[in-house]
C-alpha cells in the first residue's frame, strides 16, 4: 500500500515542476522550490513511494527521428458489459502502437492516439482488432493526424483545484 502524504505547498511547486521539466537537477529544483538539496531530494522521494508521479520520459522530436503516422482511432462497441471493456482495453494494452486509450461518453465508446511507423500498419492492427469477434467491437474510425498544431506539455496544474483545498 502507497503512504500517503499532504501536498503541501512546497510539495504543489516540486510537483507542478518536475511535471513540465522532469530532467532538472536535484540542485536546480530544490533553487526553484527554494529548499535545501537534501529537503528537496527526501520531498520528491516521499512523492515518488506515494504514488504521484507515473513516470518520467522525455518528449522526442518523431519528425527528426523517424516515419511515422500519428492517429486517432474510435471505436464503438457492441457490449459494454464491464467484462467485455476489460476484455478490449486488456487486448489494447498489449498493442504498444496505442499509446492512450480513453473512455467517453456519447457515440463512441473509445479513443486512442496512435503511433504507427505507416498507413499499412495502422490498418492492418485495425483489421485484426476487427476481426476478433472476442472483441465485440461494432465500429472502428480511424482520424490520421496530418498536423500537429498544439502538443500536449503537460496538465495546466495552476487552473486546477487540488484535492487538498477546501
Amino acid at each position: 500500500m502507497k503512504k500517503s502524504i499532504k501536498i503541501d505547498t512546497y510539495n504543489k511547486k516540486i510537483l507542478a515542476t518536475l511535471h513540465l521539466q522532469a530532467d532538472l537537477t536535484n540542485v536546480e529544483l530544490a533553487e526553484i522550490v527554494n529548499l535545501s538539496p537534501s529537503a528537496c531530494f527526501q520531498r520528491v522521494k516521499s512523492l515518488k513511494e506515494a504514488g504521484y508521479f507515473r513516470t518520467f520520459h522525455a518528449d522526442v522530436d518523431l519528425d527528426q527521428i523517424c516515419e511515422h503516422i500519428l492517429a486517432y482511432i474510435e471505436f464503438t462497441l457492441d457490449d459494454n458489459s464491464a467484462p467485455q471493456i476489460r476484455r478490449f482495453t486488456s487486448e489494447l494494452e498489449q498493442i504498444p502502437e496505442i499509446m492512450d486509450c480513453m473512455q467517453l461518453s456519447g457515440d463512441v465508446d473509445f479513443i486512442s492516439l496512435s503511433c504507427f511507423p505507416n498507413l499499412k500498419a495502422l490498418n492492418d492492427t485495425c483489421n485484426v482488432l476487427s476481426e476478433n469477434s472476442s472483441l465485440c467491437i461494432k465500429r472502428i474510425k480511424t482520424r490520421i493526424v496530418l498536423e500537429r498544431t498544439k502538443w500536449f506539455l503537460g496538465y495546466p496544474l495552476e487552473k486546477l483545484k487540488w484535492l487538498d483545498e477546501h
